[in-house]
């Protein structure tokens, strides 16, 4: 009976992720930028069609983290105590506990989930397994309760990551999610549910964006190793010298449209090219002047449902400072103007809060008055 419960919940599964494929947002990008200092800034642009009402919250350490299986499988689920504070990403259309898609945590852990639709398979739970995680829980396990990828690496295969459709009501798609997972060292990995099976691959390029799967990414990058900054001044053609119209004709060829794998090239090699920066000041610069490249306006990325027509853009911008605990955060109406906050006093509190990231305080920056004295 429990073996054919298994199989109803993967058939649901598999159901879901076709039903819902044509109104996928899929257009999220993360980029990691290392100084050589030592700091260490993971960013993000978070891409969607539809209004998720995300919300910023604050966890203390200590918080309530649900280890459960599947309902059907009358599992016994376990309740954790947060071994570290961390602030998260969720979105508030969601009923029931939040499901984290960007956060840190005050060891210096980064996670940005990025979707992966047509290519996302979760693992199945067995009445036999002992350690399982629902993936809307997992955002908040691997934020407060690691504090490495060291230590991600050796516990993550551990535990099974499921999905049963029936239980996640609110969201207009199922979470088909891939993960990078990013610490102050600079260490840093990619989590995929692919056939089933926990894929984890060394996050080489320090990028991510959303289908195919990784490692299809990196493959795909060779298709452009004629790529460099330098380039051609000028060539002599019978005799007659032409030189170049501007700068940066060494970059003709790299793609400039917003499918994830244009978008994983495009971030690969403007990272590779940029100079190294000095410290995290310089790398938070670095990372946002990249992800600008990648941001999408609305009206740009449109995909059709019948009648209806929805465009994914740029909701918000994260850039996470792991070594000094400082987040920076800006939605699509304040692209310019960042709020910033320093994550140790929010820690200190411990307190839990939470923060409309449409309704936060973001500077206006009109000092033409001050200016004219």
């Amino acid at each position: 009976m429990k073996q054919q419960m298994v199989r109803k919940i993967v058939a649901a599964s598999v159901s879901a992720t076709l039903a819902f494929a044509p109104l996928v947002g899929n257009a999220c990008t993360a980029i990691n930028v290392s100084a050589k200092d030592g700091g260490v800034i993971a960013g993000r642009t978070m891409e969607w069609s539809f209004d998720m009402k995300w919300e910023l919250v604050a966890n203390p350490k200590g918080t309530s983290i649900a280890l459960t299986a599947p309902a059907p499988l009358r599992l016994p689920s376990t309740k954790l105590s947060s071994k570290y504070a961390f602030i998260g990403i969720a979105p508030g259309v969601l009923q029931g506990s939040p499901a984290y898609l960007e956060g840190q945590n005050e060891v210096g852990l980064g996670l940005s989930g990025n979707f992966l639709p047509g290519f996302t398979e979760y693992q199945t739970v067995t009445p036999q397994d002992k350690q399982y995680v629902s993936v809307i829980n997992f955002g908040s396990f691997v934020l407060g309760m690691f504090g490495s990828v060291k230590e991600l690496r050796a516990e993550l295969p551990k535990y099974k990551v499921w999905y049963d459709p029936s239980e996640v009501k609110g969201i207009p798609t199922p979470p088909w999610l891939h993960y990078v997972l990013t610490d102050r060292s600079g260490d840093s990995i990619v989590v995929e549910f692919v056939k089933g099976q926990m894929v984890i691959h060394e996050n080489v390029a320090g990028v991510l964006t959303n289908s195919p799967t990784y490692d299809w990414h990196l493959n795909n990058v060779r298709n452009y190793l004629s790529l460099t900054a330098t380039a051609t001044p000028s060539v002599v053609v019978n005799g007659t010298n032409v030189t170049e119209l501007g700068q940066g004709g060494g970059l003709v060829g790299l793609p400039a449209d917003y499918t994830p794998p244009s978008r994983f090239v495009r971030a690969t090699y403007l990272k590779y090219f940029s100079n190294k920066p000095n410290n995290s000041a310089e790398a938070i610069q670095l990372v946002d002047h990249l992800l600008n490249n990648v941001d999408i306006p609305v009206g740009v990325a449109r995909s059709t449902d019948g009648k209806q027509v929805v465009s994914d853009y740029t909701q918000w911008v994260t850039l996470k400072d792991l070594k000094n605990n400082r987040l920076k955060i800006t939605n699509y109406a304040n692209r310019t103007n960042f709020i910033e906050l320093d994550l140790n006093q929010v820690f200190k509190t411990g307190k839990s809060m939470t923060w409309p990231i449409d309704k936060l305080p973001y500077p206006q920056n009109d000092l033409t008055a001050q200016l004219l004295k």
